[in-house]
């Protein structure tokens, strides 16, 4: 699986093979993923859903090399995680791969500024503050930089998770619920922004989402049912998001600041 290519000749960014999670649960084990086989490929937009407890954020964790599998392997970026130990993981993910969270995580002593410029200054990049502060720019929130997330809104500390994300120019973008915390118009805002800063720097977008709105926007989604990968005839969510594809599609693209 590690070397799977599309019909363009692309080598998969991210790759799983046989991977299953079981977990103990009393006195039986507990089968959250069972034999999931996968690719997603450079550049990519894809959304995973399905149900409440169908598997969702436990296949993210296991693609980001947060959690390891019961079985099978996971190759991310050439990296096959499944060999490495955590420290080796964690590497992997530091030079690689950005998050944004349903709860924002962001550090509630630090300043948006400081939230942004911290994987910037870990990876002792040069001009941290100047990469920060242009995209807190790109966010809208310059006139924000020195508040503290307590001092946001939920769909401002969400824009600033997202610069942070963004800020080291990851290769992979994982995003669980982005929007699940907010209202439906500031959650719209921000599918626009991160789609759009997703655009500019050439990411690999993997997201969980119960949104179809926002798996529609993608270019193509995964279903999950009771840890299985759903087969594209049997999709419960097809016509809805191929409806609403349908819409955006005919849709003009939403106007754009400098």
């Amino acid at each position: 699986m590690d070397n799977v290519s599309n019909e363009h000749g692309q080598k998969a960014i991210i790759s799983a093979e046989r991977l299953s999670m079981t977990i103990a649960y009393g006195a039986e084990n507990l089968t959250i993923l069972n034999d999931i086989n996968l690719s997603i490929f450079p550049g990519e937009s894809v959304a995973i859903v399905g149900s409440s407890g169908s598997g969702k954020t436990t296949l993210l964790g296991l693609l980001a090399g947060m959690d390891v599998p019961s079985q099978g392997k996971v190759w991310l970026a050439d990296e096959e995680l499944t060999a490495l130990d955590e420290d080796g993981r964690a590497r992997v993910r530091a030079r690689k791969v950005g998050f944004v969270f349903q709860s924002f995580q962001l550090l509630p002593s630090l300043s948006a500024l400081e939230n942004v410029m911290l994987p910037l200054e870990l990876k002792q990049s040069a001009n941290a503050r100047e990469k920060a502060l242009e995209l807190l720019d790109k966010t809208g929130l310059s006139h924000r930089i020195n508040h503290r997330p307590m001092q946001l809104s939920g769909g401002e500390q969400q824009r600033v998770a997202i610069a942070r994300a963004f800020a080291c120019e990851p290769r992979v973008l994982f995003a669980d619920e982005p929007t699940g915390n907010l209202d439906t118009h500031t959650g719209e805002m921000i599918i626009d922004l991160l789609f759009a800063l997703n655009k500019e720097q050439k990411a690999t977008l993997v997201l969980v989402t119960h949104d179809i709105e926002l798996a529609a926007r993608c270019d193509r989604y995964i279903e999950l049912s009771a840890g299985e990968i759903v087969p594209e005839a049997q999709r419960h969510h097809a016509q809805q998001v191929a409806s609403r594809k349908t819409i955006l599609q005919a849709e003009p693209l939403p106007a754009t600041g400098d």
